[in-house]
């Protein structure tokens, strides 16, 4: 099968385009031919170090965390798919799906049935982004309806979703954006926008319920002056790489760091507010398969609307 192989650390040109062996779904797995993969900021920061944060895995490998596809082949004791299924997920996180490639293995409740009203590559774009979404707001914070939530970086992949997962939710949701995607957010259903070249979040913002960090460093910290007494902050953003471990030892607020984690429950969830019409997924471009390289360079231009998306088959 054709696959994106990295064989070391470096810029986005080490990302090659070879022919690998197909892989065998095992036991209780599922074998899914790729449609379209999300391309992620994590992707870029693992091809850069030549490793993720998050597990051992070295060169050579494959990148990829999030998929959508049709199930071609199911391992022994699957119930929950046969052939033919159109399926979206995130396998295996935090190590590699390999979703740059035209197969991937991963277990079947990895997995969910891929919304009808999606296409691939809108499909692709929204098991990590969006269960990122999910599980620190609904999960994590505990979101209810009538409280106030800070976004930031609310256009981008986790941003624009959480935006709408918020809002479904019954929160009034104040995101932080360029003032050039306040129109984008605002139909979404954003209710405050700040553009953070201009304005400092904080002198404009005060008694928030939860704050959904994206960013770390100085933003997490300016935060939570933002929070009301007890209020939550959620930082997607490692301690050790977004300078916030201080902060999860705050005792006057709830604090978390949350890594997603794959999860067919989250999934249906996100799969039905798609149905409903109140979850729209954003793919800001599409590249074929061969054109990692161009994917990851606009990635990591930091302007994305959205997501990235890589077109495998199909």
């Amino acid at each position: 099968m054709r696959a994106v192989v990295q064989r070391e650390a470096g810029g986005p040109e080490v990302l090659r385009l070879a022919e690998i062996d197909r892989p065998d779904p095992g036991a209780t797995e599922i074998l899914v031919r790729v449609h379209a993969a999300g391309v992620n900021p994590h992707d870029c920061k693992t091809r850069a170090r030549g490793y993720s944060s998050y597990n051992d895995d070295r060169p050579p490998f494959v990148l990829g965390f999030d998929v959508a596809g049709v199930v071609a082949a199911v391992g022994s004791g699957v119930t929950l798919f046969r052939p033919g299924d159109e399926v979206f997920g995130m396998p295996r996180f935090p190590r590699h799906a390999g979703g740059y490639a035209e197969y991937v293995t991963g277990p079947a409740r990895h997995f969910a049935a891929k919304p009808e009203s999606l296409d691939h590559p809108r499909a692709a774009a929204l098991p990590l982004a969006g269960l990122t979404a999910w599980q620190a707001l609904v999960d994590t914070a505990h979101l209810r309806d009538g409280q106030r939530v800070l976004i930031h970086a609310a256009a981008g992949g986790v941003g624009h979703l959480a935006v709408q997962i918020a809002k479904a939710r019954g929160a009034h949701v104040i995101g932080t954006a360029r003032a050039a995607k306040h129109e984008f957010l605002a139909r979404l259903g954003a209710d405050e926008l700040i553009d953070y070249t201009t304005d400092d979040f904080e002198r404009r913002v005060h008694d928030v319920d939860v704050v959904l960090d994206t960013l770390g460093g100085d933003v997490a910290h300016r935060s939570m002056k933002v929070l009301r007494p007890g209020g939550t902050l959620v930082t997607i953003i490692p301690p050790d790489q977004g300078g916030t471990a201080d902060l999860l030892r705050d005792t006057g607020h709830r604090t978390h760091w949350m890594l997603v984690e794959p999860d067919r429950a989250g999934l249906t969830e996100l799969a039905a507010l798609v149905e409903e019409g109140r979850l729209r997924v954003h793919v800001d471009a599409v590249f074929p398969l061969a054109e990692a390289e161009a994917a990851h360079r606009q990635v990591e231009g930091g302007r994305t609307t959205g997501k990235v998306v890589l077109a495998v088959s199909g």
